[in-house]
């Protein structure tokens, strides 16, 4: 599949298909816990298969899970039954142990029941791109060194940072080559916790390095889409666009019309329906409410596509989801009517 044509076919569609981050539910399809999803190749195609068949997406979206990586390196990951798995502590404290850091395999913990779980679900979806997913190279390191530690770090240490850098983003290109090899459309690259830097240190210790990833993965069968969830993205999305994605998913906690003001034409952006405050806790009523406000905002931009501001929790209901492709499905639809009569 030609990805830089399908981009294109997205903009000038009269009837833009939702994209949201929409796997961990699928846990309730399979009638499995998420700590066995997340260690089971055959449940990850299974749900991702199961979710397909169920809503009319514009693609199939792994599973955002951003312990995959970390724990591949040798962090501790805690697992609960229905709670997506997190990194707890670190393993790098100093420059000494960021030099002696080993660089796994690709293949090693769960990143191999990822890539086979691709692999499989490629052999179950075939009317759809199908997206792996996987960590930045930020949000990585600062699971190896503390979520909490690594902005210190980036002013008192920033060689050791760098190390580290060097190492992930190595591994992750690796990866995703990976990825590419079993026939996926691209990759959704998570870099959420790049969203707490200033705009000078989002480019020097993210931004950067992403768009090495990009330059060594990204072509017209393959392309990155960078996801960022921070609050600050507005600001800091020249350094975000400077990494040469052309597909962005940003979270809730932003105005989106102002987003899209900022976003080229032939790129395509998406976003950013609350996946806690509306998905996971809202009602059917308003989800539907926030939908169709996001959508009309962002309606002067045929470059937008409508998504959750992030993945979608686990134990969301199904009506709250159903009432998300119900609202975007009317919109195009009376949108498609006003055409007409205009």
């Amino acid at each position: 599949m030609n990805m830089y044509r399908w981009i294109e076919k997205m903009i000038y569609a009269d009837e833009k298909k939702p994209m949201p981050i929409l796997s961990f539910p699928s846990v309730q399809l399979l009638c499995v816990t998420v700590k066995e999803l997340v260690a089971d190749s055959n449940y990850q195609a299974l749900g991702m298969k199961m979710l397909a068949d169920k809503y009319d997406t514009a693609a199939a979206v792994s599973f955002m899970d951003l312990s995959v990586e970390a724990e591949a390196f040798g962090a501790r990951c805690v697992y609960a039954a229905d709670e997506v798995p997190t990194i707890i502590g670190n393993i790098v404290k100093t420059e000494e142990e960021a030099e002696r850091l080993k660089v796994p395999e690709v293949g090693a913990g769960r990143t191999g029941v990822c890539l086979e779980g691709i692999r499989k679900a490629l052999k179950l979806i075939t009317d759809r791109p199908v997206f792996a997913g996987c960590i930045g190279p930020f949000s990585l390191a600062g699971r190896l060194m503390d979520v909490n530690e690594v902005m210190l770090y980036c002013y008192e240490e920033p060689d050791m940072v760098h190390t580290i850098l060097r190492k992930v983003t190595d591994f992750l290109i690796a990866y995703i080559l990976e990825y590419k090899k079993t026939g996926a459309h691209g990759i959704v690259m998570a870099e959420p916790l790049a969203g707490m830097l200033s705009p000078q240190l989002m480019e020097e210790f993210s931004s950067a390095y992403v768009k090495e990833i990009v330059e060594k993965t990204q072509d017209q069968g393959f392309v990155v889409i960078y996801h960022n969830c921070g609050n600050y993205v507005i600001q800091l999305i020249d350094q975000i666009l400077d990494t040469g994605c052309l597909i962005y998913h940003f979270g809730d906690s932003i105005d989106m019309k102002e987003m899209m003001q900022r976003i080229p034409k032939d790129c395509l952006a998406m976003g950013n329906v609350s996946p806690s405050a509306q998905f996971l806790n809202g009602t059917p009523s308003s989800v539907r409410i926030e939908t169709m406000r996001v959508l009309e905002n962002c309606k002067e931009f045929p470059n937008f596509i409508v998504s959750s501001g992030c993945d979608i929790p686990p134990l969301t209901e199904f009506e709250n989801i159903d009432a998300f492709f119900d609202t975007a499905k009317s919109f195009y639809y009376k949108q498609h009517l006003l055409d007409m009569i205009v």
